[in-house]
This record gives structure tokens, C-alpha cells and sequence, in this order.
């Protein structure tokens, strides 16, 4: 018989990194609706973007729209993503329903049409990355979308897009077709963010190097860069010969001078670069450039 595998439980440290990073996220989304958005009749995509919708039209505050729309869609989804993430995601929600709900009385910061939408879209970027970082979500939609998309022959992102543009759209009778435009331009700015704050400023980049000097690009990469390289074994699919493959991860700021380097010593070199999201493990750690 083999081994059974544990499921990995979270240290009490890990745990409270984890619960810290999504209070804050979820504070910063309920900041960037009440403070921001919303005041100025800018909505989100998602459940969000539905439940600032009905808040509107009913009157009754918004948080309670937050928690009432998502919790029914975390029990549907409870065995597609597992209970870590649905407990992670059901404390988000819950952070994030209250905090708009104390944030409600307090006056919005800005009635600019620039502003509103730019500042509102960085804070929920940010926020909403964080709450997924740290293992959870602040919106229903995605798992709505991952049940219809093992039904229907479309991606959870397609999916994703055509419920926003749909929600987005419903802003332009609710509110002003103004308001549904501000509101796209928030939206890609929160998509960007989001990106941002799941990366990381410091994004990581592989790198894989075809060349006819491998170990001389190697080396230079080594002693110039600070950078480990491994060395691949391949084969030519036309000509059938062999090749050194050199792999390695780097920074995106360290790119331009890798590019250098290859083109100085192998400017015939076949050169891959590709964003990576998560580097664990091995020798990533730069070293000392002499």
C-alpha cells in the first residue's frame, strides 16, 4: 500500500499571516466601495458590482447584499474548492460586509470623475489581491463560473468576462452610461492591481538560452548577474543534434542586463523569457556579484 498523504495543516503563525493579510484586504475593498466608488455611482464586476446594483434600487445597505449574495454561491462551490478556501473566503466576506457597513455614514473623499475611479480602482486591486494571495476570494462569481464552465464549453475567464460585461452594462440604466464607463475604467484598473499585489513588484522571469557557447553564457550569467543556471540536454527537432539548454530565474529588473550579456557573448543564441508567478526552493537567492 502506499503512503497516505496528510493535508497540510496551517501553522498558528501561517494562520495568522493568513488571517492579518485578509482583514486587510477585505478593509482596503470595503475603503475602496464606500469611500470611493460607490458614493460616486461607480460599480464592480461580480457579485459586488450586482449587490451595489440592488442596494441602489432597495435602500438597504450594502453589506448586507455582500454577504446575502456571496454565502449561498460558497456552499454551492463548498466541494469544488475545498473548506480552507471556502472558511478563508467566508472570513472575507464577512470583514468586508461589516466594513462597508461602518463605512457608510462617513463622507466620501472625493466627488472627482478622475479621481473616484482611479484611487477606488488601485484600493479594490490591491485588496482583492491580497484576500486571494493569502487563499480566498471576496466574490462568488468565480466559483459560479467554475460550475458553468464544467457544463458549457467555455473557460471560467470567459465566463468570468461575459457575467462583469453583462453587471458593468446593467450600470448604464441603473445609474448613467457615464457612471458604466467610469465604471470600466475602475475595473481594468482593479484587474491590473490585482495582478500586482498576486505577483509582486519583484516578478520573477524564466529564462531558457539555446546557444552554441552554453557554457561561456553560463558562466557570465553566474559570475555577472549573481544568478544560478542549470543546464538542460536537448535535441534539435530538424537537425537531430544536441543542444545545451540554459535555464534560470531572474528578476524582471535584471532582464536588460541579461539580454546583454547573451547578445554580447552568443549574439546567434536562441533566448525564451517568460513570467513566472512563484518561485520556492532551490538556490534562487542572489549571490554576490564580484
Amino acid at each position: 500500500m502506499g503512503k497516505q498523504q496528510h493535508h497540510h495543516k496551517l501553522t498558528k503563525l501561517e494562520l495568522l499571516r493568513r488571517i492579518i493579510f485578509i482583514t486587510l484586504g477585505a478593509v482596503l475593498v470595503s475603503v475602496a466601495l464606500e469611500i470611493f466608488l460607490v458614493p460616486n455611482k461607480i460599480i464592480d464586476g461580480g457579485i459586488v458590482g450586482i449587490s451595489i446594483i440592488v442596494s441602489h434600487l432597495t435602500g438597504l445597505p450594502l453589506g448586507i447584499f455582500l454577504f446575502l449574495l456571496n454565502v449561498p454561491f460558497l456552499i454551492i462551490g463548498y466541494k469544488q474548492i475545498g473548506k480552507t478556501f471556502a472558511i478563508s473566503t467566508l472570513y472575507g466576506v464577512t470583514v468586508m460586509s461589516i466594513g462597508t457597513t461602518l463605512l457608510h455614514p462617513v463622507d466620501p473623499l472625493t466627488y472627482s470623475t478622475f479621481l473616484a475611479p482611479v484611487v477606488g480602482g488601485v484600493l479594490l486591486g490591491i485588496g482583492v489581491g491580497l484576500v486571494i494571495r493569502f487563499g480566498g476570494s471576496l466574490d462568488g462569481t468565480e466559483i459560479v463560473a467554475i460550475l458553468f464552465s464544467k457544463k458549457m464549453p467555455f473557460s471560467v475567464g470567459e465566463v468570468v468576462m461575459f457575467m462583469n460585461l453583462f453587471i458593468l452594462g446593467s450600470a448604464g440604466f441603473v445609474f448613467s452610461w457615464d457612471s458604466a464607463m467610469y465604471s470600466l475604467i475602475a475595473y481594468y484598473i482593479a484587474f491590473k492591481m490585482i495582478d500586482v499585489t498576486i505577483e509582486g513588484f519583484d516578478e520573477s522571469k524564466a529564462v531558457w538560452i539555446i546557444s552554441e557557447d552554453a557554457r561561456e553564457v553560463g558562466d557570465a550569467i553566474m559570475s555577472r548577474l549573481g544568478r544560478g543556471v542549470t543546464y538542460l540536454h536537448g535535441e534539435g527537432g530538424f537537425t537531430g543534434g544536441t543542444k545545451r539548454v540554459i535555464f534560470c530565474v531572474i528578476t524582471r529588473l535584471e532582464e536588460a542586463k541579461l539580454k546583454s550579456i547573451v547578445q554580447e557573448l552568443d549574439p546567434a543564441a536562441f533566448l525564451a523569457v517568460g513570467n513566472i508567478h512563484d518561485v520556492k526552493g532551490g538556490r534562487f537567492k542572489k549571490r554576490d556579484i564580484h
